[in-house]
């Protein structure tokens, strides 16, 4: 784990490309404590030691299916593996026995991706790991401010250019979202979770590959009118924060890859591109 100083950071974004029904901005300044945060989400390595030390068994597995990306099952397989599909987003399969070990679902495995990170968790199960390992789950707050990496108000954890003479500095989307992905940043699901370069603050995989789930409760009004030290988010909600975006995010579509985007999602959803990692306070 990385500790960091804590201290008054500026949260939030005017940016006039963001998504003004996802509460990014106003611009504020917030205070956090002191705080230890992963280098890292958390790996399938690291994920199936907890697996392994209590039995756990994640919402996927008991639901029985997860979501997966329409590109990532065999074409041969696609029909058999595909129970449904999202009416507003197709290239979301419903598939049974998808699940962290079964990324694809049935016949696929961990083989090579024990240093991805682990996907198809729930928050829910993201808290059981935290609750098994000590830690729990970053506040908005403190995500925010440990993405951008000592930088002030840029958009992404290394400046503001995307790709900064035209090298690729996350995993995401190139192409024709959703039906082209060339890979040219070097994938086209998930990666190693040190595959780029870190921020200044040593974290990796801060954008894209997975989004990357928060304690707070999601709420697009909440922050105007809340306490800005050591902000905790809403007392209740339906659906918790996600940030960093993931390796399907594209400018045409979701450019949530910025620090300052955030998303939500219900705490018993999963899927192929939702990952977590833990903080401890100092």
């Amino acid at each position: 784990m990385i500790s960091l100083p804590g201290g008054s950071f500026l949260m939030g974004t005017d940016y006039a490309d963001a998504f003004p029904l996802d509460g990014e901005g106003p611009v504020r300044e917030v205070i956090v404590d002191p705080f230890l945060i992963e280098r890292t989400p958390v790996t399938n390595d690291q994920f199936q030691e907890f697996i392994h030390s209590t039995g756990y068994k994640t919402e996927a597995e008991i639901f029985g299916w997860s979501f997966v990306f329409w590109s990532h099952l065999p074409p041969s397989r696609f029909s058999s593996l595909v129970e449904d599909t999202v009416a507003a987003a197709p290239w979301w399969c419903k598939v049974p026995g998808a699940s962290w070990s079964a990324p694809e679902g049935p016949g696929s495995n961990l083989q090579t991706r024990s240093d991805h990170p682990v996907v198809h968790v729930s928050w829910n199960d993201t808290h059981a790991y935290c609750q098994w390992s000590g830690q729990r789950l970053p506040t908005e707050a403190e995500w925010e401010y440990a993405a951008r990496g000592g930088l002030v108000q840029k958009l992404y954890p290394w400046g503001d250019k995307l790709r900064p003479e035209g090298e690729h500095r996350c995993n995401i989307w190139q192409g024709e979202f959703p039906k082209l992905d060339t890979g040219d940043d070097g994938f086209t699901g998930t990666c190693p979770v040190d595959a780029f370069s870190p921020n200044g603050f040593g974290l990796y995989s801060t954008t894209g590959n997975t989004w990357e789930w928060c304690a707070d409760w999601f709420d697009t009004e909440f922050h105007r009118t809340a306490d800005r030290n050591n902000p905790q988010g809403p007392s209740t909600g339906v659906a918790r924060v996600m940030k960093g975006g993931s390796f399907l995010c594209h400018k045409s579509y979701c450019n949530r890859y910025r620090v300052a985007a955030r998303s939500g999602n219900t705490p018993d959803s999963s899927a192929s591109n939702i990952g977590f990692r833990c903080v401890v306070r100092s």
